[in-house]
């Protein structure tokens, strides 16, 4: 077996659900994984302001000169921020048992 096809197979557990007793909609239920994502992806990098802080401040001054990937850009920080409010609207309103 080549180094290709042995990396491949190593990483295909990693990335693939279709056997996985995890699915998707478990992994974005779990607060402790939205709130890690938080304080990693959506508030990297941290120095010398949080990035999504930065693109916040930018979008709320007018937003000029944003291209769309700075908006693309502003949409996946915040994503972690949108499923831990979503997270936290379910608790509260009591639509789900099994968050």
């Amino acid at each position: 077996m080549n180094g290709i096809n042995r990396i491949r197979k190593s990483f295909i557990p990693l990335i693939s659900f279709k056997n996985s007793k995890i699915s998707i909609m478990q992994i974005i239920n779990n607060w402790r994984i939205v709130i890690l994502a938080c304080l990693t992806l959506g508030l990297a990098p941290f120095f010398p302001e949080p990035h999504l802080w930065g693109k916040l401040k930018w979008i709320f001054g007018g937003a000029s000169g944003m291209q769309l990937m700075d908006w693309f850009d502003a949409a996946m920080h915040g994503l972690p921020f949108i499923l831990l409010i979503r997270i936290i609207v379910i608790k509260f309103t009591g639509r789900s048992k099994n968050i």
